[in-house]
């Protein structure tokens, strides 16, 4: 039995997220259809660095699996990409050792998000951004940023539903960059809580629209009660982007 990680990219839009739900297409029961298949009708599962919801899109996911088979890593690469689906590319894949963890040994990630900076509708960008009309203080943005920097406990910056207890990360950096009407936020950090990206981009907005002060996201963060920090970002501009390991 060999161990295999792979670095995966999708695109969100038509999955019901990553981790599999009854009735429901998602990217693990993609996954996991297709190498039960390759295996002859014997299931094989797939472990990812973690889950994406519906709409969230991947340019580097990671994943392992375990096989019997004897396929070198470049065919294994060819061979699943010729069975996937086009919103699902497998970009990598490499033997590593028998203890390897897609989720567990991973030390930090890198996620972005991307904001559309316009008052007219692009049918092709709607679901790969989030369309944002209206004007912002990129001053005040980053302004606010270096509150968020460091290891802070993230209760009030994750979706009420999130299931661990310990909710303390370390954000280490947030960088925006404009590029013609697009502007990427981008996320690195050792870890993220459910929504945890998404409701950080709903607050840096409130804050460049002038509904918040930059330093009240020091107080949003004491507080550890999701009730104050406002709105979640629409899935549909969030991209994971990268996983980092040892």
């Amino acid at each position: 039995m060999q161990r295999y990680k792979c670095i995966i990219s999708y695109d969100g839009s038509e999955f019901s997220g990553y981790q599999i739900q009854p009735s429901k297409r998602t990217v693990q029961l993609v996954l996991e259809d297709v190498l039960t298949k390759m295996h002859k009708g014997n299931a094989v599962k797939v472990s990812a660095s973690g889950r994406t919801d519906a709409g969230v899109h991947a340019k580097g996911q990671v994943i392992h699996f375990d096989s019997p088979l004897s396929i070198p890593e470049n065919k294994w690469e060819v061979a699943l990409n010729s069975l996937l689906p086009e919103d699902l590319a497998v970009l990598s894949v490499e033997k590593t050792h028998d203890s390897f963890h897609a989720r567990f040994d991973a030390v930090g990630k890198e996620y972005r998000y991307f904001l559309r900076l316009s008052s007219k509708r692009d049918p092709f960008q709607r679901k790969y951004a989030y369309q944002y009309p209206f004007q912002l203080n990129m001053d005040a943005i980053r302004e606010a940023i270096p509150y968020l920097l460091g290891t802070h406990d993230f209760t009030s910056f994750c979706s009420a539903k999130t299931e661990v207890e310990d909710k303390i990360r370390t954000l280490e950096s947030i960088e925006i960059t404009v590029d013609d009407d697009m502007l990427i936020f981008r996320f690195i950090g050792n870890g993220f809580l459910y929504n945890m990206v998404r409701i950080l981009v709903g607050i840096l907005l409130e804050v460049g629209s002038g509904e918040r002060n930059p330093s009240d996201l020091l107080e949003i963060l004491q507080a550890k009660d999701r009730k104050c920090a406002g709105k979640t970002a629409p899935a549909q501009g969030l991209y994971l982007w990268k996983v980092f390991y040892e």
